[in-house]
C-alpha cells in the first residue's frame, strides 16, 4: 500500500470518528464548548442571539417593512462564528436597507426544521413579501452577501 492511500485511509477515519462524536454530543443534548471561544467575548453577541423559537415574523411569506436575511447556524459552529461578525457589521451598517437576523438552530431545532436547513450555516434572502429570493450554504463573506443584495435589485450602495 502506497502511502498516500495510508493518508486517505487515515483522513477519512478521523473525519468519520469526529462525525460520531459530534452525533452523539448532540444527541445527548449538549455540546462541549470549553474549547471554543465564546461569541460574547469578542462583542459579537447582538448578531448571534438565539432566539427561543423562531419569531413568526422571519417565516417565509411574512411581510415586513425592508428585505431581511435570515442567517441560520450554532454559535459552536466555526464557519458561523466566523460569520457573527460580518452579520453583525450588516446589521448595523445596512439597518435602513434590510434587516439581518441570527437563529441558532442547535438551541432550537425546531426553526432548523421549519426553515428546512440542511447544513449550517445557512443564509435566507427574503423579499419584503416574505418570498424567499435566495438560499446559500456555508460561509458566505460580507462582499459575497452585499453582492447577492446588488443581483436581488436591492441597493446596499446608499448605506455601509
Amino acid at each position: 500500500m502506497n502511502s498516500k492511500t495510508l493518508i486517505g485511509i487515515v483522513v477519512v477515519l478521523i473525519a468519520v470518528l469526529g462525525t460520531i462524536v459530534l452525533i452523539h454530543q448532540h444527541q445527548g443534548g449538549r455540546f462541549d464548548d470549553t474549547a471554543a471561544v465564546d461569541v460574547q467575548s469578542l462583542g459579537e453577541r447582538a448578531a448571534h442571539v438565539a432566539c427561543d423559537g423562531a419569531d413568526p415574523g422571519l417565516l417565509p411569506g411574512i411581510p415586513s417593512d425592508l428585505p431581511r436575511l435570515v442567517d441560520l447556524g450554532a454559535d459552536n459552529c466555526i464557519p458561523c462564528k466566523l460569520m457573527a461578525p460580518i452579520l453583525q457589521e450588516l446589521k448595523v451598517e445596512y439597518a435602513e436597507v434590510f434587516t439581518t437576523h441570527f437563529i441558532d438552530i442547535w438551541k432550537n431545532p425546531d426553526a432548523g426544521r421549519q426553515f428546512s436547513v440542511r447544513m449550517i450555516p445557512t443564509q435566507i434572502f427574503y423579499d419584503t413579501e416574505g418570498k424567499e429570493l435566495f438560499r446559500h450554504e456555508g460561509f458566505m463573506s460580507k462582499q459575497d452577501i452585499l453582492m447577492r443584495w446588488r443581483q436581488l435589485g436591492v441597493n446596499v450602495s446608499t448605506a455601509g
